[in-house]
């Protein structure tokens, strides 16, 4: 993948702070993000390269209407909507709360990756990190994760809390209701094969088994090939447009030491004190077009949006 120049350090900052508490015991904790979204996004453009805005467009009224134009609502039989007024959504909400609240701990094995959705971290956010430590250190010794339930930015989140190398990760989880189970899918009922087919499949799969995973080989080729692409055509001077409106660095260009952070909340360090490591995060600003491209015909130099 090319290098990414013109880059210069991020703030980490946690998504929430908050204590993990069950009984009598609290852990203050920072909550951080285990994903980053893919590198590589296109926006939509339209032919003179102006990015564009999504709108709420009405089929029936033939125009795009406003956000103080707009209610919501559910659809029920019949093609009918229950309106919801924002007060009544307001009403709704969880009360907030600075707690994840442990509600029981369960075998690590009985917890089905299958409800998983996202995955975070959690880092000790106190002057200590003594009950994070032990907390961590005998889960992971008697094999139990965490089911429990916090809120952040008003919406109510079921976490499965989980111990490994002594770090604390959180997952949201999907609801009981949001997953499908085989019977659902049709998938076939369990059956018996032969053993001779038993150790044909064993001697194939071990032709492709490793001691360990490197995860330095879970990257993406598409998005590798794409950026490749788009270097080369702006150092080519191909299909570059100019736009008037400059993106703004956004949090998908941020990338962060973690476990340099970890570390460091783990020695009672705090985040506020000096900056984490990080890698950098580049500035992104509206390609200029080029004195190539701008001689050719409007029509040659327009891209369709992706």
């Amino acid at each position: 993948m090319p290098e990414r120049d013109d880059i210069e350090p991020t703030p980490v900052r946690p998504l929430w702070t908050g204590t993990l508490s069950f009984g009598l015991v609290s852990v203050p904790v920072a909550l951080y993000t285990g994903n980053r979204a893919n590198p590589v996004s296109l926006r939509m453009l339209d032919r003179d390269g102006t990015p564009l805005a999504r709108r709420y467009f009405c089929p029936e009224h033939k125009r795009a209407f406003d956000r103080d134009e707009i209610v919501r609502g559910y659809q029920v039989e019949g093609g009918e909507y229950v309106i919801v007024t924002d007060d009544e959504l307001e009403s709704a909400e969880p009360e907030k709360s600075g707690d994840i609240d442990l509600k029981l701990f369960a075998d690590v094995n009985d917890v089905d990756p299958l409800f998983f959705e996202r995955a975070y971290f959690l880092a000790p956010a106190g002057k200590s990190s003594k009950v994070y430590r032990l907390l961590a250190e005998t889960m992971e010794k008697t094999g139990h994760a965490g089911i429990a339930t916090f809120v952040m930015r008003d919406r109510q989140y079921l976490v499965a809390i989980l111990a490994e190398n002594g770090i604390l990760r959180a997952e949201t989880m999907r609801f009981v209701d949001e997953v499908r189970s085989p019977e659902e899918v049709g998938l076939p009922e369990k059956g018996t094969a032969k053993s001779a087919q038993v150790q044909k499949m064993e001697r194939e799969m071990s032709k492709l088994t490793k001691r360990s995973l490197d995860v330095k080989e879970l990257h993406d080729d598409r998005a590798e090939k794409l950026l490749d692409l788009v270097m080369r055509k702006q150092a080519e001077g191909r299909d570059v447009v100019e736009s008037q409106v400059t993106a703004e660095t956004d949090d998908r260009d941020t990338v962060i030491d973690l476990m340099a952070e970890l570390e460091k909340r783990m020695q009672g360090g705090d985040a506020r004190e000096q900056p984490a490591r990080t890698t950098r995060t580049r500035k992104r600003a509206a390609p200029k077009r080029s004195r190539q491209t701008a001689k050719r015909p409007a029509q040659a130099r327009k891209r369709k949006a992706p």
